[in-house]
């Protein structure tokens, strides 16, 4: 093999060591704007009294992100051996994410005016953001026996939640962000603000895969899943099938 080529191959390796090793920063950032965000509504109260739908999503969720970090600090400590054994706790947190979610989203829309734009504006919104979730952690595990790959659709899995946070930051502390949201029958869509960084943030991984390692086999996947994801959202609301697919999850016996 040739200086060139070692050196090449030694760049690689050090750039996937980068995103592998450093995850556990970007993982602590979330779950940092997660506390920030739900901190008046559910980290701050946790001492009251709290339904309980809300108080058992938010643990299903708190243990999800403190599972992230400690698996992502294991591999930068590399305990590889610990960090497989504790990542089986993830086929039970994942599962009662999906269950406590969809029993939350299924409360939170019946409490809305059935039938309006904005009543299948939030199936979409909420429904399919547990279906991409699910999706991209299903190919994380698929995929749990090559790391570099595992770890990137780890990181992916932080997308399809991150709009429940940018709502509520931007409502209490970025609320001049707000008319710059589209509306949907005089109530702003600020989960496109969401989406916009969302998007960028994977549009910058997107393009830093490409140019250090030549992969376009997760990010642009993901890309496309997010994208279709926020498609649903933005125009399902318009159309009868999707208002007939809305009203037969509604009718499940969720909540």
């Amino acid at each position: 093999m040739s200086v060139t080529k070692q050196v090449s191959k030694a760049k690689r390796v050090q750039l996937d060591r980068f995103l592998y090793q450093q995850s556990v920063f970007a993982f602590l950032a979330f779950f940092g704007l997660a506390i920030w965000a739900f901190w008046t509504s559910y980290y701050g109260k946790l001492h009251e009294g709290m339904n309980w739908p809300m108080r058992f999503h938010g643990m299903a969720m708190t243990a999800w992100c403190l599972m992230l970090i400690g698996q992502a600090m294991l591999i930068r400590l590399k305990k590889n051996r610990i960090h497989k054994l504790t990542g089986k706790l993830s086929y039970v947190i994942v599962p009662l994410i999906l269950i406590s979610g969809a029993h939350l989203a299924h409360i939170t829309c019946s409490e809305m005016e059935i039938g309006s734009s904005v009543y299948y504006y939030f199936i979409a919104l909420m429904f399919n953001s547990l279906v991409v979730f699910g999706i991209l952690f299903g190919l994380a595990i698929w995929h749990r026996k090559q790391p570099l790959t595992h770890a990137r659709f780890m990181v992916c899995t932080i997308f399809p939640l991150l709009t429940p946070i940018t709502d509520r930051l931007i409502y209490k502390y970025f609320d001049s962000l707000v008319p710059l949201a589209p509306n949907l029958d005089g109530m702003p869509m600020v989960q496109t603000l969401g989406f916009g960084l969302g998007d960028l943030l994977l549009i910058g991984l997107l393009v830093w895969d490409w140019r250090a390692h030549k992969r376009l086999d997760v990010f642009p996947l993901a890309f496309g899943l997010l994208g279709l994801y926020h498609l649903s959202v933005v125009t399902f609301h318009q159309f009868q099938v999707w208002r007939h697919i809305g009203d037969w999850i509604m009718s499940l016996p969720l909540s």
